[in-house]
């Protein structure tokens, strides 16, 4: 067999063992899939063609690669770590390799930054682009949109909302999360209203087969399906040009849900159940706030500010260079 197909083969078997073993969810294995075929093909293209032979040095090149040449979010970059990882940790456990090149790799930490969100402003065109004149999906796209910014929602979950899942009467969903983890997320007018009508005025439609195909799904594709993930993106780029708001993708709306809310005062904790954050740091990284805002808190909430405050050279978790009096 030639060296570069043991690439093939090895990621077939992994993910066979972690389909029966681990028992994760669909998402997290086609994501398992997308990051070894693309460690593969990189490793590959760059003179590591026996994966035996790959080195930390390898690696840690590869994942410099991702952040130069392509432009991954860190996140991404850190979740791709994550695959590496538990591929070669398998490897190791399986005596197909004689050490495990990823055991030292550190996560990069250097690399994180502030999550991209939008404006309340952007958010409303976004949300509320679609019209008719969109075609005659616009009714099921503005609902999901709505109901994406309401409930903080990943690309992966808004497939897999089923129709019960929504609750008319509380005004919520249930969503379910990583780690097929539910959370019950209340809903705004907006969305309430928004969903309403895409109940009355459009699902039947998409669900006239009557052949089940649509798996109980709350939002369907024109051929009665439940919305895939990749269709989902589609919609949110669509929407975003139509609204010219650019640089959009949906866990932006996730990211602007987050700090939102966070803005308007809300409890961390409370951020991080609707989330579904299962550690807090992972939701801390949305408390970033302009000096603006660090000022208004401290005008007035500080007992001894009394309206002089001043703040500069800010920085969320470090100590400040200078501070107000």
């Amino acid at each position: 067999m030639p060296e570069a197909r043991l690439y093939e083969t090895w990621a077939r078997d992994f993910l066979a063992w972690a389909r029966v073993e681990t028992g994760l969810s669909p998402a997290t294995l086609e994501a398992y899939a997308r990051d070894l075929r693309q460690m593969s093909a990189d490793l590959v293209a760059h003179g590591a063609r026996n994966p035996a032979k790959v080195s930390m040095q390898h690696l840690a090149d590869h994942l410099q690669r991702l952040r130069r040449e392509r432009g991954l979010e860190p996140s991404t970059i850190t979740r791709h770590l994550a695959t590496i990882r538990v591929f070669f940790r398998w490897l190791h456990a399986e005596r197909r390799i004689e050490r495990d090149p990823a055991r030292l790799l550190e996560r990069p930490h250097r690399w994180k930054k502030l999550p991209g969100t939008l404006t309340p402003n952007e958010m409303r065109k976004l949300v509320e682009a679609p019209t008719a004149e969109h075609g005659d999906l616009w009714i099921r796209d503005r609902a999901m949109l709505e109901v994406m910014y309401a409930a903080g929602l990943r690309a992966s979950e808004v497939g897999t909302l089923k129709i019960n899942d929504y609750n008319d009467t509380l005004a919520s969903v249930v969503v379910l999360g990583k780690g097929n983890k539910q959370r019950v997320v209340p809903l705004g007018d907006p969305a309430v209203k928004a969903v309403r009508r895409y109940l009355k005025e459009c699902r039947p439609g998409l669900a006239r087969f009557g052949d089940a195909r649509d798996k109980f799904r709350l939002f369907l594709s024109f051929s009665g399906r439940p919305i895939e993930r990749v269709a989902v993106w589609q919609i949110v780029r669509k929407y975003s040009a139509v609204a010219r708001v650019h640089g959009v993708h949906p866990h932006k709306l996730r990211h602007s849900f987050a700090t939102h809310l966070l803005s308007g005062g809300a409890d961390l904790r409370v951020v991080q159940e609707l989330l579904g954050h299962s550690d807090i740091n992972t939701t801390q990284v949305y408390t970033h706030v302009d000096r603006s805002r660090l000022r208004d808190v401290l005008q007035k909430h500080h007992p001894r500010e009394g309206g002089t405050v001043r703040v500069a050279h800010v920085k969320v978790g470090k100590r400040a260079k200078r501070s107000g009096r």
